[in-house]
């Protein structure tokens, strides 16, 4: 996959841009003034993978916050601030790694300038956060609403105003509760500039509508090789959104170690309890760190040709299965040692 070559910024210890690879954030959603409730989520999704975790800035005792989870995690930590600029100010001087803003809703340009000389000095990257609902009258009625262009505009000319003070260090999110303005609004930003781009389909939904839209706006966009860092926006846990977003770059051939399940959704053919069986091995899988492609394949009529390129797999039969690599049968074992006889083939290879 060819990916654009975008600017690199520095989020703490982690690059973002620049041919990095694509980075998982996430956002917390406790209590922001809650600082136990906020560290103990902050650490599980560090756990689970968070590589940048995000917190609401929404008042001065809020503020307190960060340099708990400084010292509470390793992943680096962003503040989102809206309205008040002098909040911005307290996160940066509290040692934050990064600010989300925009610009639009923190007042004139001398309170603008006022952030932009903070992170210039304590080298914190500020992300111009535009989505659909904040984007400038000017620009509205200039694309007859809130278009992927007037998401374009505005982002851009906050980013201009940041560089217009003497920063550079920007990345871009332009994100819309529709899927498809998502995509449009991206494609067109990373023609129009070299910012790196925080993807991201924003208000998405539960988890199940929340994950198809993101898969298909966040897929869509790095399958085109756009895109540096990545929050699916989940109404859940935000630790499922790092496993959604872990699964998406997986899907797309951008993830990390970890096996590449396939399965087939089975027909009349099968004769083995297919189902059953495919989310055991998911759940048997979930620690392995191996880069490894397992199938579980409903029948062996067509399993082992179809799955050929698996690393190891099984195809089942009337009450038992066949064993396979690479399309090679290698042996046939009952129903109920299907699981720990394919465990033990994954354990040697």
């Amino acid at each position: 996959m060819n990916r654009k070559l975008t600017k690199q910024i520095s989020v703490g210890s982690v690059a973002i841009g620049g041919g990095s690879p694509v980075v998982i954030q996430s956002m917390l959603n406790t209590p922001a003034e809650d600082f136990e409730a906020s560290v103990a989520q902050a650490k599980r999704l560090e756990t689970a993978g968070c590589q940048i975790i995000r917190a609401a800035v929404p008042t001065r005792e809020a503020v307190g916050l960060i340099p708990r989870l400084k010292e509470a995690v390793h992943t680096p930590i962003v503040a989102d601030i809206h309205f008040d600029y002098r909040l911005a100010l307290e996160a940066v001087a509290a040692g934050v790694d990064k600010i989300r803003i925009n610009p639009g809703n923190i007042g004139d340009a001398g309170r603008v300038k006022q952030v932009v000389e903070a992170c210039r000095s304590h080298n914190v990257p500020i992300r111009v956060g535009v989505n659909s609902g904040s984007v400038e009258k000017q620009f509205l009625e200039k694309h007859g609403g809130p278009t992927a262009q007037a998401l374009v505009d505005s982002a851009l000319y906050h980013a201009s105003l940041i560089e217009q003070f003497g920063y550079g260090e920007i990345a871009l999110s332009l994100k819309s509760s529709s899927v498809a303005a998502t995509i449009a609004a991206y494609r067109l930003a990373a023609q129009q500039c070299n910012y790196p781009l925080h993807l991201g389909v924003t208000e998405a939904g539960t988890t199940r509508m929340g994950l198809v839209k993101s898969a298909v706006g966040i897929g869509s966009l790095l399958c085109d090789g756009i895109g540096d860092t990545i929050r699916v926006s989940l109404t859940a846990d935000p630790v499922e959104e790092i496993v959604a977003a872990k699964d998406i770059l997986k899907a797309v051939g951008l993830g990390g170690q970890g096996p590449n399940l396939i399965s087939c959704p089975t027909c009349g053919r099968t004769k083995i309890d297919l189902v059953a069986l495919a989310n055991q091995v998911e759940e048997a899988l979930r620690g392995c760190k191996k880069n490894i492609t397992v199938a579980v394949m409903g029948c062996a009529v067509n399993g082992p040709g179809e799955a050929r390129e698996a690393d190891i797999g099984i195809a089942g039969g009337d009450g038992c299965a066949l064993l396979f690599k690479h399309g090679e049968i290698i042996g046939k074992v009952p129903e109920e040692q299907v699981l720990p006889a394919l465990l033990k083939e994954i354990e040697q290879l």
